[in-house]
């Protein structure tokens, strides 16, 4: 929204001007943040259509906005832009509208005498806890560049992995939905109509077309409640994920399941290579940087494991000894943190064992696509099969009777 104001600045002189923010509090919080004190605002513009809705419920900010804003940011730290001047270019040159607003306000903070660090962090939809200590390490390194620029890679290659996963699913989630559309289809529309036909013939009827005519029956009759008991089956199950109880069994059964578990393992052990790489050498310690692996991991099997060998790294143990002991974490990893440890090098060792299984992920998605590929098609083969030979042997019986 578009708010116009007057205002008196701190050296008494009035001011007037419009600013760009998502609501009226907003918008005098960040007038405020400047030093003025307001005695006029109201929102500008005429008459709205039906279109004119507040944008902000719609955007989002993408990791993909946040890749690019790392490293237009660190191009301009290159430049020896200043922080406000940065921050204010940024905001006008975005196309991001929701972005737009929150580097505004991130820059009227920065104008208030807040740190870079902690003017992200009033943003913690858009800037992770990950990313905010990232920020801060390199504020008090000096390194405000280099930081950005290894967290837009981190975040490059963690959007990476994770889309080419999401998208390697595609196909095989559109071959169920067509099975399962067709199926339905025939149930409710093809078979009742030749239902009528086998029954009035009075011969008898085989078992298994009996079982076709029983769910197509009950599709016909019964197909709201289904949907509608199915809908709150699937309503309690995501309500029982979300309790602390079900997400700790959601994720531990992601890891037992066959062959999915393995690359869920993978997905998992490339995060916290990478994680951990990536803060090393922005000079973040040891334990913190663990504290917020364990943050960036989306599994709570892993974040107790994390959890733990915190406790042991703060106790005086190595990381290889904190993270031995453990199912989930394979011991050739351990060996080489370990060898990274000993020699000084575990920032490379962890950045080797990032691409590693990074590329043991591609591996398993491609491998899973080529099983489930055929596997969806033999199904689908099955499926129409059975239902075929459920309806067409009886009418050829009668055909054949006659």
């Amino acid at each position: 929204m578009l708010f116009t104001y007057q205002a008196v600045d701190a050296q008494g002189e009035k001011k007037t001007g419009s600013i760009d923010a998502v609501n009226v509090d907003i918008a005098i919080a960040s007038l405020q943040r400047r030093g003025f004190v307001i005695t006029n605002i109201h929102e500008t513009g005429g008459k709205k259509s039906i279109f004119d809705v507040n944008i902000s419920w719609f955007e989002r900010v993408s990791n993909k906005d946040v890749v690019i804003l790392s490293r237009q940011l660190s191009t301009l730290f290159q430049a020896q832009v200043s922080a406000l001047r940065v921050f204010r270019l940024l905001g006008e040159e975005t196309e991001n509208k929701l972005l737009r607003v929150k580097l505004a306000t991130i820059a009227d903070d920065l104008q208030g005498g807040s740190s870079i660090s902690t003017s992200l962090g009033k943003h913690p939809t858009v800037f992770s806890e990950f990313y905010i200590s990232m920020v801060k390490a390199g504020e008090e390194s000096g390194r405000l560049d280099e930081t950005f620029n290894y967290l837009a890679d981190y975040l490059d290659r963690s959007y990476e992995l994770t889309s080419k996963a999401k998208s390697a699913l595609i196909y095989p989630a559109f071959v169920v939905f067509t099975f399962v559309t067709v199926m339905v289809l025939m149930f409710t529309v093809v078979i009742p109509k030749i239902s009528a036909i086998i029954v009035e013939s009075g011969q008898e009827i085989p078992i298994y077309t009996k079982v076709v005519l029983a769910i197509s029956n009950g599709l016909v009759h019964y197909g709201f409640v289904i949907v509608g008991i199915a809908a709150i089956i699937g309503y309690l199950i995501y309500r029982f994920v979300k309790t602390p109880e079900g997400s700790i069994a959601f994720d531990r059964f992601k890891l037992s399941v066959p062959y999915i578990s393995t690359l869920y393992k993978k997905l998992y052990l490339s995060r916290l290579s990478d994680n951990m790489n990536t803060m090393l050498v922005s000079g973040i310690p040891m334990i913190r940087a663990l504290e917020l692996t364990s943050s960036v991991i989306d599994n709570k099997i892993y974040n107790s494991i994390i959890a733990g060998a915190v406790e042991a790294v703060k106790g005086g143990k190595p990381v290889s000894e904190a993270l031995s002991g453990n199912d989930q974490i394979p011991g050739i990893m351990i060996q080489m943190i370990k060898v990274g440890e000993e020699t000084g090098e575990l920032g490379n060792i962890l950045k080797t064992l990032a691409k590693f299984y990074a590329r043991e992920v591609e591996t398993a998605v491609d491998a899973l696509v080529d099983l489930i590929e055929p596997l969806m098609i033999v199904m689908l083969g099955l499926g129409v099969a059975f239902l075929l030979a459920a309806v067409l042997v009886p009418i050829y019986n009668i055909s054949a009777a006659q």
